[in-house]
């Protein structure tokens, strides 16, 4: 079976993504998913997904994990299906789809775009990390010397031991400046570093800003694949009208054969 596929990249985040309007992929192969993303038999991404029409939307878009799992709410990959639709015609500057955590709107020029993430309310503060959920659930860990730091051998330990089974996502970070920090994030399903991760960066930003670390409701995030900003309102019972923004391009286009 051939399969027309497209590559791109947010930050270095970077997703196989396939226009799958007339349902034709085969969503319950997790073989298939794990091996196109795979980097040294496959295509190579961190995750795949997939676009799908909508009832009353503009389309749907179904997110995988580089393990061929179902993953759940990815804010690069997010971004990047937003420039894929306007690369299809589906939509110009602006547009709202559905994700696996509910509706999402965004906005989009010719460098970046800019996604409205869900509200955020629930935020466990502990001595050494924060915990919250921002469409997928993030672990905030502040640590020294970020650069030098074992993301992958410390990150998986978190993971596992602290997260069990289910797991989470491990974001360590250093301060650059007073409303500027640096990102190294673990993710599961990836098993491993990657550039960027959208989810992780929100996480971020609002975990510094409810524990003042930042008194800014807009936050600069550096991470090794390019730099997002994270914007946010901060409410009674927590945040809303929380954006990230970064740049989303294509990198080539193929055939799965």
């Amino acid at each position: 079976m051939n399969i027309d596929f497209y590559k791109y990249q947010g930050t270095g985040n970077d997703f196989v993504i396939i226009d799958n309007r007339n349902e034709s992929f085969p969503k319950k192969n997790i073989e298939l998913i794990s091996q196109m993303c795979n980097r040294r038999f496959g295509i190579g991404a961190d995750g795949l997904i997939l676009l799908e029409s909508h009832a009353t939307l503009d389309f749907t878009m179904y997110y995988f994990n580089a393990d061929g799992n179902p993953g759940s709410m990815c804010g690069n990959g997010g971004r990047c299906i937003v420039r894929f639709a306007e690369y299809l015609n589906i939509i110009k500057d602006q547009t709202t789809f559905e994700a696996i955590d509910g509706m999402h709107n965004a906005t989009l020029d010719k460098e970046n775009v800019s996604l409205k993430m869900n509200d955020v309310s629930d935020i466990k503060v502990s001595e050494n990390y924060i915990y919250l959920d921002t469409g997928s659930p993030h672990h905030v860990q502040l640590v020294d010397d970020l650069e030098n730091y074992n993301v992958k051998k410390e990150g998986a330990a978190i993971r596992c031991t602290t997260y069990g089974k289910a797991g989470a996502n491990i974001n360590f970070v250093e301060r650059i400046d007073q409303d500027k920090f640096a990102v190294r994030t673990y993710e599961r399903g990836v098993e491993d570093e990657t550039l960027s991760c959208g989810t992780g960066v929100t996480a971020v930003a609002i975990a510094l800003y409810e524990t003042n670390k930042t008194s800014s409701n807009k936050v600069i995030l550096y991470t090794k694949g390019g730099l997002l900003n994270v914007n946010f309102s901060k409410t009674e019972t927590g945040y809303n009208d929380v954006y990230l923004k970064g740049p989303a391009s294509q990198v080539f286009k193929g055939i799965w054969q």
